[in-house]
C-alpha cells in the first residue's frame, strides 16, 4: 500500500480490527466465505482508493464491505466443527 493517508482508512482499519472480536459464541447458521486477493491486487485497489473524493460513496460501501468481511471472519473462527 502507498501510504494510507485517508482518515476513512484509519478508521476502516479501526473499527474492523474492533468488530473482529464481536463474536459471542458458536452458531449454527452457516458462515459466508472470505475471498482472499493477492497482494499486488490488494496494492492497487488501495491506490485506486487514495485517487477517491473524501467520503465518496465507493468509500462508504468499501467500510461496509471490510466490517462484512470482518464478521465473516469472526463467524468462520467460532462456527462449531460438526464433531
Amino acid at each position: 500500500m502507498h501510504g494510507c493517508s485517508k482518515p476513512g482508512l484509519i478508521a476502516l482499519v479501526a473499527v474492523t480490527s474492533l468488530l473482529a472480536g464481536c463474536a459471542t459464541g458458536p452458531s449454527s447458521v452457516a458462515c459466508a466465505p472470505v475471498a482472499t486477493y493477492p497482494q499486488d491486487f490488494l496494492d492497487r485497489a488501495a491506490d485506486e482508493l487514495e485517487h477517491l473524493p473524501s467520503g465518496s460513496a465507493v468509500e462508504e460501501m468499501l467500510a461496509d464491505f471490510s466490517v462484512m468481511r470482518a464478521q465473516a471472519r469472526a463467524c468462520a473462527n467460532t462456527a462449531p466443527t460438526g464433531r
